[in-house]
């Protein structure tokens, strides 16, 4: 008997089987109380007309994910997959129908919040592309663009005395920027393994961070009691913003880099007042200047006027997550900035 059905044509079989299909799905890490992160299997997000999205190689982890992880009254729990991550790089997989300019497989580090899994979606205009000088080095890029705005608003001039307190990762970072730009660094940190970090970055005298008077001459003494025309604190501590007014020479910058989120801060007044000092929080919040100091970031890197491989010496993959937060938080001997690395087979050299 002959068959009188119509043959439905491929392209309408085709958008049938789409309509039925699994969505696809992706591992993510979800802190669902506080200290305690899960993996679950999630839907892979979709970019929007204006976004990208991009499969992910990493993502550096940032002190500021500490309140959450600790917990505060606050926080709600559990965060949505992947959230607290804001530091990815890897490759473009997917573009939404309105950008321009970016393209499926370039390598790019993004401005995005959820890169705690192993895809994330950002906006078009917060991807900056990694050149191919690049491949095969992590580029958390966020926190690159951070270290470079927080030295544009220091303002650091060759001849300067800069002091820095606390070398962690800013701190390293802001050294070697403060000394490739002709400063002489006064590094001045806690532990002996930060402290011979910031000679690698190109300190040009160390001092541990103990006694607060011993600190202060100790620094009379190197500047010829002219004290410091910048000082960065990176600690986001009241004792070090205390130390950091006494060290600021007259009519000097003191550049709050630390990132205060445990209370309000007291300072003497009446010494900033005396000294002329100019306060200047480095901490900025509009996402295109984010995004300015991550394209400043790649280009330092690529014309190797800044290296910031010696700050990445941690390294965990992403159902480490929760060790890595652990870290940060302890900041063990010789830990400054931990990495999450995703299951790509990306060997970084």
């Amino acid at each position: 008997m002959e068959n009188t059905a119509r043959e439905r044509p491929a392209l309408e079989e085709d958008q049938d089987a789409a309509a039925h299909a699994e969505p696809a799905l992706m591992h993510a890490a979800v802190l669902v109380e506080p200290g305690r992160f899960e993996m679950r299997e999630v839907t892979l997000p979709e970019p929007e007309a204006h976004q990208v999205r991009i499969r992910l190689e990493g993502c550096g982890v940032c002190a500021s994910n500490i309140p959450p992880y600790e917990g505060r009254e606050w926080f709600s729990y559990p965060m949505a997959p992947g959230d607290l991550g804001h530091e990815g790089w890897g490759y473009i997989d997917a573009v939404g129908d309105a950008v321009e300019g970016l393209q499926v497989g370039d390598r790019v580090a993004a401005l995005s919040f959820k890169a705690y899994a192993e895809y994330d979606v950002a906006d078009a205009d917060k991807v900056v592309k990694l050149p191919a000088a690049l491949n095969g080095k992590p580029f958390p890029g966020e926190a690159l663009g951070c270290a470079m705005n927080i030295f544009r608003r220091a303002d650091i001039q060759p001849g300067q005395t800069v002091a820095v307190i606390g070398v962690g990762f800013l701190g390293g970072a802001l050294t070697q920027l403060a000394t490739k730009a002709g400063a002489r660094v006064i590094a001045i940190s806690r532990s002996r393994s930060s402290l011979a970090l910031a000679r690698l970055m190109g300190a040009a005298e160390v001092i541990e961070m103990n006694d607060h008077w011993e600190i202060i001459e100790a620094v009379k003494q190197l500047t010829e009691e002219r004290f410091c025309e910048r000082v960065i604190e990176c600690t986001g501590k009241q004792w070090p913003i205390d130390l950091a007014g006494e060290l600021t020479a007259f009519g000097g910058k003191l550049v709050v880099a630390g990132f205060h989120q445990d209370g309000p801060r007291q300072v003497n007044m009446q010494l900033w007042n005396w000294r002329g000092i100019d306060v200047i929080n480095a901490h900025e919040r509009d996402p295109q200047v984010a995004v300015e100091g991550m394209r400043r970031a790649v280009e330092l890197t690529v014309s190797g006027r800044f290296d910031p491989s010696p700050l990445f010496t941690h390294r965990y993959m992403l159902d480490e997550i929760g060790e890595a937060l652990a870290a940060v938080a302890q900041r063990p001997d010789g830990f400054t900035k931990g990495l999450v690395l995703m299951d790509t087979g990306v060997r970084y050299v």
